[in-house]
């Protein structure tokens, strides 16, 4: 089980460049990659995703690429003439416009997208031969570090399942006693009203029995138990079971919602109450499992 949590950090370098890069991931219903680097990579994008979805199903995931020179290479600048000449006519047309005149500075020139490009001279499949040992490492930190929260989330997940298990084992034994307690208190209702009825009388059997059937709850228990030991199964599993957890709970609170609507019962409402509180903290936890 892995946690949609996590960080990586990988680089690789060769005689040209040097390449770092970092993976960090949250939870998403879906698998979402984006990516923050240099926009002469942009080519490699579709592979980068490729690549990273490969390793990761799930969640939404940031991947940061930034190339440098190493100590001693010598990195190409190519100036856009044509884009530096733009930005002096654009000036030109401002200061005859306002009526004022107004120069470029170097920092104008700088700050200007593409008037200098750097890196230009060096071919996408020298990149990428570089970029995919980085990306590998990092998405390899990130992934340990996904299973390593996921750990601790499927202790979590045990803990509390084990919660509702005993809470449903509660309305299992207590549920026979709502029927007892119906009865006597239908007999103490019609003594005080002086109704003096054999507690064997037809009317009487018929009336318990109704509220019987209103209250059984057998085939809801079953289905309870029967989801728990899907749920652990879930829990042991190493693939990627976040979304049937998730539809699991649903199946889960269905369940308790009906006891509850049945229960007719103090007690028993209150053991529900319980359980809903503690599936919802299962419904959260879920919520960041791959």
């Amino acid at each position: 089980m892995h946690s949609m949590t996590g960080f990586g950090r990988g680089s690789h370098a060769t005689e040209q460049i040097v390449i770092r890069v970092e993976a960090s991931s949250v939870n998403r219903k879906q698998g979402e990659v984006h990516f923050f680097m240099p926009r002469n990579l942009a080519e490699l994008e579709s592979r980068l995703r490729k690549h990273v979805l490969s390793r990761i199903t799930r969640g939404r995931i940031n991947i940061n690429v930034n190339l440098e020179h190493p100590d001693g290479a010598d990195g190409s600048i190519r100036v856009d003439m044509g884009k530096a000449r733009a930005l002096k006519t654009a000036f030109a047309k401002l200061s005859e416009g306002l009526e004022q005149e107004l120069t470029p500075e170097s920092t104008d020139y700088l700050r200007a997208p593409d008037i200098f490009v750097f890196g230009e001279d060096y071919r996408v499949e020298e990149i990428w031969s570089a970029l995919q040992p980085a990306l590998d490492e990092a998405l390899e930190s990130l992934v340990e570090m996904r299973a390593e929260e996921g750990a601790d989330l499927q202790a979590e997940l045990e803990r509390i399942l084990a919660t509702l298990e005993k809470f449903t084992h509660e309305i299992e034994e207590h549920a026979p006693s709502v029927v007892t307690a119906h009865r006597e208190n239908l007999l103490r209702r019609l003594r005080d009203a002086d109704l003096d009825l054999d507690p064997d009388d037809e009317r009487v059997l018929k009336e318990i029995a109704l509220f019987a059937d209103r209250c059984e709850i057998t085939e809801e228990l079953t289905r309870l138990r029967s989801h728990f030991r899907k749920f652990h199964s879930y829990i042991e599993s190493a693939g990627v079971v976040g979304r049937s957890m998730d539809f699991l709970c649903q199946e889960i609170n269905r369940e308790f919602n009906t006891i509850g609507s049945k229960a007719n019962d103090a007690t028993l409402a209150q053991t529900v109450v319980n359980a809903k509180t503690e599936l919802e903290k299962i419904r959260e936890q879920v919520q960041n499992i791959e």
